[in-house]
């Protein structure tokens, strides 16, 4: 067979699916110092910026959960294993947005710094490193099924959201308030109203593991939960919900104005909240509202998520243990031992230890169980 030639410079890189998410990884010896080169390289590695949306020139899949990368090297700080930066390659600009935390790409961090060599080979069953993540400065411990050197990504597993199954990967997201330096209720209270256009809509702007805005959907008139496509096809609904998620980015202190919170593309993420009811999910199964303690619809860069982002998904299990939130409200307390989020995909199972403290209410610790696959190690052309 001839040679055949790139097209592109080399680069050392794995590609791997986390949770719900699938995105670039990195060594930093392997990237270029200078960040403008670095967002380069990421920005051609992915595809982007692409005014087709689609990203085929690149490794990227044209939605947001698809356009990830991630930098895994030695850690910085005394109480970690490794550091993990994360950065959002935007679609259809030509940006890096690194504002923010991927949960779903956290459960690959650590199978990634095991077969890198960043953390010693175990001599158990199971490996446990804690991930000090770079953009919010908190704690991620990922335990998983591993042999030496060598993390055990098979198993029995499965999570809504994905075909097949896996070996479960634990995330315990230590202390995940205040990722934004702003605290975990950064306008003090657990419930508040936003006017938008003369209609009075009830929020809880809260930030734990990444900041989020949680919308009683009953104030918007919606009684059910939408489908995705459905909430992107409404000539209304996805502009309405952007001027909202400015609009409490503001109010809790992480933009300026409207032009800074429309610049802050990723955080905070805004999420529709239904009380629990049937509904079906994208692979066909049809869930009963006891299957679940609530139902959301979360937006992710401008487009309806079509199941849970983890970060998301801790933040609104730090607010269903939250006295007098929006989603404490709008939840029915099935008796779960787990807060059971219905998402379009289906569930997800979450934990949150929320106690009361001197300085207000305290996330001791968020949980949930991913899993995730290598899908590639090699040289990436970009």
């Amino acid at each position: 067979m001839p040679a055949v030639e790139p097209g592109g410079r080399p680069v050392r890189a794995a590609f791997m699916r986390g949770g719900t998410s699938k995105g670039l990884m990195f060594l930093p010896a392997d990237l270029p110092d200078a960040a403008s080169q670095r967002d380069a390289l990421f920005l051609a590695a992915m595809g982007s910026p692409d005014p087709y949306g689609r990203q085929l020139a690149g490794m990227g899949g044209g939605v947001s959960s698809l356009s990830k990368v991630c930098v895994v090297g030695p850690s910085s700080v005394a109480d970690a294993d490794v550091d993990y930066t994360f950065g959002q390659v935007l679609v259809g600009d030509a940006k890096v947005d690194y504002s923010g935390n991927c949960g779903n790409m956290a459960s690959a961090v650590g199978p990634f710094a095991l077969l890198r060599g960043l953390v010693p080979p175990g001599n158990g069953e199971t490996a446990s490193i804690v991930i000090h993540n770079t953009n919010t400065g908190k704690r991620i411990r990922a335990r998983f099924p591993a042999r030496g050197a060598t993390p055990l990504l098979a198993g029995d597993f499965a999570i809504d959201g994905v075909s097949g199954t896996g070996a479960p990967i634990a995330l315990d997201f230590l202390d995940p308030g205040g990722s934004r330096g702003l605290g975990l209720l950064p306008t003090g209270q657990a419930a508040e109203v936003i006017d938008m256009d003369g209609q009075s809509i009830r929020v809880t702007l809260i930030d734990a593991a990444t900041p989020c805005v949680f919308v009683d959907a009953a104030d918007l008139g919606l009684n059910a939960p939408p489908t995705p496509e459905a909430i992107d096809a409404d000539p209304d609904l996805p502009g309405l919900l952007e001027r909202l998620r400015r609009r409490a980015s503001i109010r809790m202190g992480y933009a300026r104005d409207e032009g800074a919170a429309e610049a802050l593309q990723s955080v905070p993420k805004i999420a529709l909240v239904f009380p629990p009811g049937g509904q079906s999910v994208l692979g066909g199964r049809r869930l009963a509202a006891a299957d679940m303690e609530i139902a959301v619809r979360m937006m992710s860069m401008g487009k309806a998520h079509k199941a849970l982002p983890i970060t998301g998904s801790i933040c609104l299990a730090a607010a269903l243990r939250l006295p007098g939130s929006v989603p404490k409200r709008v939840a029915t307390d099935q008796g779960s031992s787990v807060l059971r989020l219905a998402h379009p995909s289906g569930l997800m199972a979450v934990d949150a230890k929320v106690s009361a403290a001197a300085g207000g209410p305290h996330v001791a610790y968020a949980s949930v169980i991913r899993t995730a696959r290598l899908l590639f190690d090699g040289q990436l052309y970009w």
